[in-house]
């Protein structure tokens, strides 16, 4: 009889999860998916049920790594929230499962593993497409999505002079004291973004928030809200003069209203930029639209177990 799952709570799962074990188990996840090889990883795309009376929707995310033998699902409510609401926009939960038995293993706070993963698949495609002197970082948005890439940003690059810019100008404030590191708060986007090398966008945006006249040409874009078909926090000069890179073709074509609504075209998949198929246009404005893969919270649940087993 299988032993019942383990709960990994919020608090172990950061202490367990660590950037510079994830990046490098993330960028060989994605170099195996852009080499479209169905029997060794199956990860349909996101399925979504439609919370309209919250103003929100429930995704399910399964994948199944096959060398790694990875079975994994996350559940995610995602929620567009009025300015000013205490309610959090998402809410995640991980399951890891024994494969070949089919019971779960670990119940694990999904929070924590969707803004870490995400954050250092940003990364990734900064160190792959970002211009090879960058001294200005923007984020846009000061959430829970802005801490964790300010993490990790600034763990694994150096930069200069750290900018942030919010909606709310006292949200911004509360970001900039609790990164204790040396981040300005800014009045406007236009003037948050002008000069910057990199810029991260983590709305909770519908309508665009960046323009592309405003955007330093060569300049790097990593995007990660707006995740769905017509949701959008960029606009359409700056989605069309970009050189557009994304997690997965499929499931940018499918979900990401920044590429549909505008309709740009995709020049290349980071797994594929990773496998050396495809070049890393770092001379180019380049856009990294992030929407987050099963694979990633599979390689993040993994990573989490493994450290809570050598603890215990």
């Amino acid at each position: 009889m299988a032993e019942p799952p383990v709960l990994i709570r919020q608090d172990e799962v950061e202490d367990l999860l660590h950037y510079k074990d994830l990046i490098p188990r993330l960028e060989v996840a994605l170099r195996k998916f852009s080499k479209l090889d169905s029997a060794e990883v199956i990860q349909p795309v996101r399925t979504t049920v439609p919370l309209q009376k919250y103003n929100g929707f429930l995704g399910l995310m399964p994948a199944y790594l096959v060398h790694e033998d990875i079975l994994c699902t996350k559940l995610v409510c995602f929620y567009k929230r009025e300015s000013g609401s205490t309610l959090p926009s998402t809410q995640a939960t991980v399951l890891l499962f024994d494969p070949e038995y089919g019971n779960v293993k670990a119940v694990m706070d999904g929070e924590v593993i969707t803004a870490k993963r995400t954050a250092a698949v940003s990364a990734i495609s900064a160190k792959l497409l970002m211009p090879t002197k960058s001294d200005v970082l923007t984020i846009l948005g000061a959430g829970h999505q802005a801490l964790s890439h300010y993490h990790v940003f600034t763990e694994t690059f150096s930069f200069k002079e750290v900018r942030v810019w919010s909606r709310r100008k006292e949200t911004a404030e509360r970001f900039a004291q609790s990164t204790q590191g040396h981040v300005t708060v800014w009045e406007s986007v236009e003037e948050a973004v002008n000069g910057a090398d990199v810029i991260v966008t983590v709305t909770g945006a519908s309508e665009p928030v960046l323009f592309g006249q405003w955007v330093k040409p060569g300049a790097h874009v990593a995007a990660v809200g707006a995740c769905r078909p017509d949701w959008r926090e960029l606009d359409d000069v700056l989605m069309r003069q970009a050189e557009v890179y994304v997690d997965s073709r499929e499931g940018a074509v499918a979900e990401s209203g920044d590429i549909i609504l505008s309709g740009a075209k995709v020049f290349a998949e980071l797994g594929e930029v990773l496998n050396g198929t495809r070049p890393a246009l770092r001379e180019k404005t380049t856009v990294f639209k992030s929407l987050g893969m099963g694979i990633q919270d599979a390689v993040s649940a993994k990573l989490v177990f493994e450290q809570w087993k050598n603890k215990h």
